[in-house]
């Protein structure tokens, strides 16, 4: 097989990119590793950054989600028994976010793609990049039992943090930055309106709390654990009992319990690969960094990295300058920086820390009680939150 850019992985960066290219009249070709219906039921992240919601728009693949996601004009941070609202439309300058499951828009851009996009093999294991530095590198794969190739121009690894991409920098060419957090969130999908309109964030003595939500009749909530914490040990009601210790307020408000549809514990991790190019790889999405989901960055960067990719293919499909693309790296990762601070910041200010101690406490409530009380500190966190400017 022949093509210009070889896309490894089928999730939302690939498949974006893959739909952008298409757009601009750059042929690619996406090869996933799992089936159709594995890579449809993904469970992740589904809060959408503005960026996030205008790119799915500029390639015509967001009518589903105009319909059912959710738009969300803030949160909501509870300490002290005490519950403040984040007006991001105030303090961006109208800026909003979308609730809409990446489950959904994978969903979306699978049927797009197979419909009147670019190539799309599922069950295609991509087992090796060949020549990444010369101008013809090759991506080796299995497909339907038998080893094939296929010869690009370029390659982009949108593989994840266990795939093979980022594998392919020899070494010395690239550096790694990783944090690992003394805690993790065990997670749950239930069968239950959200008790709440926009996203809770609570931070108390027994530890954080999230809820949010999926659908107007599904439920996404979260608890800090321990690391190590088996999501078995916790049967239903006593996720529902600390839940509700968690967000409890001195005021009108109830959490609404319903039966539990899935369960898992998530480690909280930050984590960086610098440079995000090597000759004609790039790396996207969770190939390159990976975020704790406090700040809700995750799926929000990988889209950014790829429409920064899919502008600089279009540049040199109708140009001819590789300008943009050289800057590939030196521009994503500034962001990739900004929102790493950004959730790490989140993180610690939000979680109990298990190290911890009163002065550790306090400094927490004087963070919260600053953004709560300066339009100016609450409007950093709305900027960065609803995702900042795209610069290119």
């Amino acid at each position: 097989m022949r093509t210009t850019v070889g896309i490894i992985g089928g999730g939302p960066a690939g498949l974006l990119l893959a739909r952008l290219l298409h757009r601009t009249g750059v042929d690619c070709v996406v090869l996933e590793s799992r089936t159709r219906e594995y890579a449809e039921q993904r469970q992740r992240a589904g809060m959408l950054e503005q960026g996030t919601v205008d790119a799915l728009r500029e390639c015509d693949a967001a009518d589903r989600l105009d319909a059912e996601g959710l738009i969300h004009h803030g949160i909501e941070l509870r300490f002290d028994r005490e519950r403040h609202h984040i007006d991001f439309p105030a303090l961006t300058g109208g800026r909003t976010v979308t609730i809409y499951a990446q489950t959904e828009i994978v969903k979306d851009l699978i049927a797009f793609q197979l419909a009147d996009g670019p190539p799309l093999l599922f069950e295609a294991e991509a087992i090796a990049i060949e020549k990444p530095d010369s101008d013809a590198p090759v991506v080796r794969f299995v497909h339907e039992g038998r080893e094939q190739t296929l010869s690009c121009d370029y390659v982009v690894g949108c593989d994840g943090s266990h795939g093979i991409a980022r594998d392919a920098f020899p070494d010395g060419a690239s550096h790694t930055y990783a944090h690992e957090y003394p805690y993790s969130w065990l997670g749950i999908l239930a069968d239950v309106p959200p008790s709440c309109e926009e996203l809770i964030y609570a931070r108390g003595d027994r530890g954080f709390a999230l809820h949010s939500m999926r659908s107007p009749s599904v439920s996404r909530l979260y608890l800090q654990v321990p690391n190590g914490t088996a999501a078995a040990d916790w049967p239903d009601e006593r996720i529902w009992d600390e839940l509700a210790a968690r967000f409890a307020i001195d005021g009108d408000w109830r959490l609404e319990r319903g039966p539990v549809t899935s369960k898992s514990v998530t480690s909280m991790r930050s984590y960086v690969h610098e440079p995000m190019r090597y000759g004609r790889l790039f790396l996207a999405g969770d190939a390159a960094h990976i975020v704790p989901p406090t700040g809700a960055k995750g799926l929000n960067l990988a889209v950014s990295d790829v429409r920064v990719l899919a502008r600089g293919f279009a540049a040199l499909h109708r140009t001819g300058s590789a300008q943009l693309l050289d800057r590939y790296s030196e521009l994503c990762l500034d962001r990739v920086w900004q929102a790493t601070r950004f959730s790490y910041d989140m993180t610690r200010m939000l979680h109990a820390q298990p190290d911890g101690d009163v002065f550790d406490h306090r400094v927490q409530l004087a963070r919260l009680r600053r953004i709560t009380a300066s339009r100016h500190a609450a409007a950093e966190l709305a900027a960065n939150y609803t995702g900042l400017p795209l610069s290119l």
